[in-house]
C-alpha cells in the first residue's frame, strides 16, 4: 500500500496559478515544468478559441505543439505523471481565467492571459 497522499483542491490550484507571477527566463529552474504548464495553458486557449470561433485559433494550435515538442525533448521516462498532472493543473487555471475574461469582461483577467501566454510563446521566439 502507498502512503497517505495530500492534494490541493483543484480550486486552489486555479487561484494560485491565477496569480503567481508569469516565469522569466531566469527563474526557469524546471523547463520541464514550465514546458508542461505551457502546453496546458496553450490548450486551453486553444480551445477557448475554437468554441468562440477565433480565426487565432490555428496558430496557437502551433504554438501548442511546438511546446509539447519542447516538453518531450525534456522529458525523462518516469515523468509521464507529473508532466501530465502540471498540464492539467494549468489548463485549468487558464480556461478559468480565460472565462473571467471573457464573460465577465475582467479587463485584469484579459491582461493576466495575454501575459501568461506571453511567457509562454516567447521562449520559442528567442
Amino acid at each position: 500500500m502507498g502512503g497517505i497522499k495530500t492534494h490541493l483542491p483543484i480550486g486552489l490550484v486555479a487561484l494560485i496559478a491565477l496569480i503567481a507571477p508569469a516565469p522569466s527566463k531566469a527563474d526557469l529552474e524546471n523547463p520541464m515544468q514550465h514546458f508542461a504548464s505551457c502546453a496546458g495553458r496553450l490548450s486551453a486557449q486553444m480551445e477557448h478559441e475554437w468554441l468562440l470561433s477565433d480565426a487565432n485559433a490555428e496558430q496557437t494550435e502551433d504554438h501548442r505543439d511546438a511546446m509539447i515538442d519542447l516538453l518531450f525533448a525534456t522529458m525523462g521516462p518516469n515523468d509521464g505523471r507529473q508532466v501530465l498532472a502540471w498540464r492539467i493543473e494549468a489548463k485549468v487555471a487558464h480556461a478559468s481565467l480565460l472565462t473571467r475574461a471573457t464573460f465577465r469582461e475582467d479587463a485584469w483577467a484579459v491582461q493576466r492571459a495575454k501575459q501568461m501566454l506571453q511567457a509562454c510563446t516567447s521562449i520559442m521566439m528567442s
